[in-house]
Parts: structure tokens; sequence; C-alpha cells
């Protein structure tokens, strides 16, 4: 099973939070993570966020949209989409923050640029719901280059993979569920090749993740 220590809420609520709020992040916490099984039973969620620039700390989440990969396909009804700049009542962010949580169902999440994603939700979890959000992440920027070396051993912007890959992105900028449907097609080739490669797990290849980034980050 995946180590629930890497992923809980540390610290209080947010004091002003409704009891069906409440109730709703307790039955959250309460539910087990994911057991760690072959790719092919696992459920990932793909992800992607707009945001007003590029730093957590002083910018704005705009949006988040999320599609998800289990037994080697896309699965586009099962997907989430939050649009926060046109929300108008912080009480329906934070209710769109929780369904977020019960979407994700603790499975491990894949995205582009971990630290860049991550950082935008962590602030808008701290700051509607109070909880220190944490996931088991995947990040593309950096496993892409480890397993796909013959294409590309350097960290490329997420359209030269695109690219590489023969994907047609079409013209224009991409919406966020473009592009979350773009990095799920991305994941589908890369899971073949961590299978291939041994890493056969949804807990290997978080292990393979963290690795590379630390590795590509320290050298």
């Amino acid at each position: 099973m995946l180590n629930l220590k890497n992923f809980l809420f540390k610290g209080g609520l947010a004091a002003d939070l409704p009891d069906d709020l409440r109730v709703a992040i307790e039955a959250w916490r309460n539910t087990p993570a994911p057991a760690d099984d072959a790719h092919f039973h696992t459920r990932y969620v793909v992800l992607d966020i707009v945001s007003s620039g590029t730093n957590p700390e002083t910018d704005k989440l705009y949006g988040i949209s999320a599609t998800t990969v289990r037994q080697s396909s896309i699965l586009p009804n099962d997907a989430f989409f939050l649009d926060c700049s046109t929300q108008e009542s912080a009480d329906a962010v934070d209710r769109e923050l929780m369904a977020f949580l019960q979407f994700t169902a603790k499975a491990p999440i894949v995205t582009y640029h971990v630290p860049y994603v991550e950082g935008f939700l962590r602030r808008a979890f701290k700051e509607h719901l109070g909880i220190d959000f944490q996931a088991q992440w995947i990040d593309l920027a950096w496993l892409l280059p480890a397993m796909f070396e013959e294409k590309s051993a350097r960290i490329m912007p997420l359209n030269d993979w695109i690219e590489v890959f023969g994907l047609d992105a079409g013209s224009g900028r991409r919406t966020t569920m473009e592009n979350a449907l773009m990095l799920a097609r991305i994941f589908q080739m890369l899971l073949v090749r961590a299978n291939n490669k041994n890493i056969d797990t949804s807990a290997s290849l978080i292990k393979e993740s963290r690795a590379s980034s630390f590795l590509r980050r320290t050298h």
C-alpha cells in the first residue's frame, strides 16, 4: 500500500468551514490509499493547472483540469474541471476543492513540473480549507528524459515532447483540459516503456520519478 505518511493533511482545518465540509474532509482522510498495483490496474490522475503567473507564493490559481488513465486507456468521462477565475463565492471554491479531493481518491497524480503545480495546489488548500495537501506525484518533466534518453536526455518544454512523440497538438493556445489529455497520451507511452524496464507498479514508478528528479537536480 502507498505510504499514507506522504499524503496527509497537517495542521488544523480552517476555522470557518461549515460542518458538512469538515465531515467530508474527515471522511476523505479516513479513506485508505490505493494499494500498490500493476499499472494496468492502477487509476492515475493526470492534471494541469492554469495560473496568473509562475510564482505559487504570489500569483493566483485560476483552474484545474484532470483526467484519468487506467487499464492502458484514457477515461475522459472520469474527469474534473474547476474554474476558480469565475467563482464569486469563497464557499463555492471550498466545495470545488473538496470535490477535487474526492475525485483524486488519493490516486497517484501525474503532471508536468510538480513544483509549479504542487505549489499552487498546496497554497489553495491551505488558504481555503486550512490543510496541507501532499500527494504521490509523478513528474513527467524529469521522468521523460530518464525513460526516453534516445529522444532527449535533457529537460524540455512540454511542447517539445509533444513534437518528439509526433502528437497533434493543434494550433493556438491549449486549454488546461486539452493539456491534461495531451499529458495523458504521453503518459500512456511512458507506461509502456516503464513496463519494459520492469518498473511495473505504481509505487515503483513514483520512486523512479523521485529518483530522476533528485539525480538530475544534484548532478
